[in-house]
């Protein structure tokens, strides 16, 4: 079905899929997944209108790039060239810049009752990104299990880190203050004021960032975490009440663990803590940071990656 048309008119569609316990909605604006219903109840923050998506989103749900998370002074240097990027979170550059993937419209390539694939082609210089750029993402529903599968291709070199931005209550309301989270990871990426990484990774043993034994999001901290971590294994989301659980494998080394402590309910329909996200990717600044997992894209390579979110029940 038609969702709305932009300005520009382009036709935006809604598509629903279903598999057994679960049922979704993907938008072919910024490929994003606009509800994920686990027996009824939907578990991730959306909006209602396109022009919502366009006026007061937070990336509710979108896939973004071509840089997922922030890159420091919106610069970057690949075999001696420097590029220079929009700037759009402070002194970074946030998610791909001002006009991000999240704000692009995907095409349909295939659709299913149970699945659907988008693509998006990003050209040379695309909020200042050499290369031009084919990306793919696949929404599949299988039993209890959302998964989402990735690949870019590019004709140039260039940097690329794509993620979904979900942002998941598994009460289906509220806050998540109460969800109780288990990230299996030893280290963390400390950040200075902007949220870039300092350096080198550090122990989660005996801080505030130590989820590898669960804690409540609300525990510590204030709650107000918007770090990456470097990955060991699986994640694991539960709702205490509900007894709902999510449980989170990924190909990608690391996740960002936000939890929507700066949503305000004023700009968005969501105040603080209305919902909690783990995106899989690659670490923050990486193009600037030669010791972490590089993140460079070259002709003749494809870069492919799979989150799966599992609500077993």
């Amino acid at each position: 079905m038609i969702f709305g048309t932009l300005p520009s008119g382009e036709r935006v569609e809604r598509h629903e899929l279903s598999s057994g316990r679960l049922r979704a909605a993907v938008l072919s604006y910024g490929a994003i997944l606009q509800t994920l219903e686990v027996d009824g109840v939907n578990v991730v923050l959306g909006l209602p209108t396109l022009e919502d998506y366009q006026t007061r989103s937070r990336y509710f749900g979108a896939v973004v790039g071509r840089y997922g998370n922030r890159i420091a002074g919106g610069r970057f240097t690949l075999d001696g060239v420097e590029h220079h990027l929009p700037v759009n979170n402070g002194p970074n550059s946030l998610h791909g810049g001002v006009e991000g993937f999240d704000s692009k419209v995907w095409t349909v390539r295939d659709v299913t009752g149970s699945a659907i694939t988008l693509a998006l082609t990003s050209p040379d210089g695309d909020q200042g990104y050499p290369g031009t750029l084919t990306a793919t993402v696949t929404y599949t529903l299988d039993g209890d299990a959302l998964r989402i599968d990735y690949t870019t291709e590019t004709d140039a070199p260039t940097v690329v880190n794509l993620t979904n931005h979900s942002y998941f209550n598994l009460a289906g309301g509220g806050d998540v203050l109460g969800h109780v989270v288990r990230i299996d990871a030893a280290h963390y990426l400390p950040v200075d004021e902007h949220k870039i990484p300092t350096g080198e990774p550090a122990p989660v043993k005996g801080t505030v960032f130590d989820f590898t034994t669960p804690h409540a999001v609300g525990e510590r901290f204030d709650g107000a975490y918007d770090h990456c971590y470097v990955l060991d294994g699986d994640m694991s989301v539960t709702e205490p009440v509900s007894g709902r659980t999510m449980e989170v494998t990924t190909t990608e080394p690391g996740v960002q663990f936000y939890t929507g402590s700066m949503l305000d309910g004023d700009a968005t329909p969501y105040g603080p803590y209305a919902g909690l996200c783990l995106e899989t990717q690659h670490y923050p600044d990486s193009p600037n940071q030669p010791a972490f997992p590089s993140t460079v894209l070259r002709p003749g390579e494809v870069r492919a990656s799979t989150t799966t979110y599992r609500f077993p029940g």
